[in-house]
């Protein structure tokens, strides 16, 4: 009798241990659910749920990545901050813009003012290109001269003198003007791009902010990123007893 007693009480305690464990299950591949007291193999690549002997979702437990989906969400992510990145940048220059052009005709005047230094650097730049080939043009008139290469007399015994050479000075300034000319017209070629920049700009900006004023795209600060939520225990019990509903339960082996 008390060994009897003895086993009935063993196998309560085993029975309540069951019951009070929780067991794991998913819908696997082939649409059956899969019950198991150890995560069900058919399970590792589904979502599964952990969830008590009553049913109540303790835990949602998400599939195992592979090393290629791991990587393609590392790249997702790296995508999204760069998107967010270039969306933040868009609206910090529009409330720029907004916050410094009242007109639209003060686009043209700050242009013009951007741009006179420019066209006074170009002035410059001319008067001297202006100087230096006169400077030459005389320089090269002195030069015909020793190109001619006419001799001055003859020497005591009868012999010609050579022609007289260009003085070394004068080669080398003419050398040092022409290399000096050089520099100006790639530094005027310079000016005349950055006043074809400077003028893409101001159109551009101008452009966005006539956008911008007719409502047509809105330049509101980022919004501060929201927390993400997780569902109770309430909502994922609902969600496991839908999963279960979907077919005929079958105990894992």
């Amino acid at each position: 009798m008390k060994t009897t007693i003895n086993r009935l009480a063993l196998a309560m305690a085993m029975v309540f241990a069951t019951c009070a464990g929780a067991a794991y299950k998913c819908v696997d591949d082939k649409g059956f659910t899969r019950i198991g007291d150890t995560p069900p193999e058919q399970c590792a690549n589904v979502v599964m749920y952990e969830v008590t002997s009553r049913g109540t979702v303790v835990r949602r437990i998400d599939p195992s990545l592979t090393p290629d989906q791991v990587k393609a969400k590392a790249a997702e992510v790296e995508r999204k901050k760069e998107a967010d990145k270039i969306a933040n940048e868009q609206k910090r220059k529009d409330l720029a813009l907004l916050a410094t052009y009242s007109a639209e005709g003060e686009f043209d005047t700050v242009r013009d003012r951007t741009i006179d230094p420019i066209k006074s650097r170009i002035r410059n730049a001319n008067d001297r290109l202006a100087a230096i080939d006169k400077r030459l043009k005389d320089l090269e008139d002195e030069m015909e001269f020793y190109k001619a290469g006419k001799s001055k007399g003859k020497t005591k015994d009868g012999k010609e003198k050579p022609a007289p050479q260009a003085p070394p000075m004068l080669v080398g300034e003419m050398q040092r003007l022409r290399t000096e000319r050089e520099g100006i017209n790639r530094n005027l070629a310079g000016y005349d791009r950055d006043i074809a920049a400077i003028k893409g700009k101001f159109a551009a900006d101008k452009k966005r902010w006539l956008t911008l004023k007719a409502g047509g795209g809105a330049a509101e600060p980022a919004p501060a990123p929201v927390a993400e939520t997780k569902p109770d225990a309430k909502t994922e019990a609902r969600t496991a007893a839908k999963v279960d509903s979907r077919a005929p339960a079958r105990k894992a082996n």
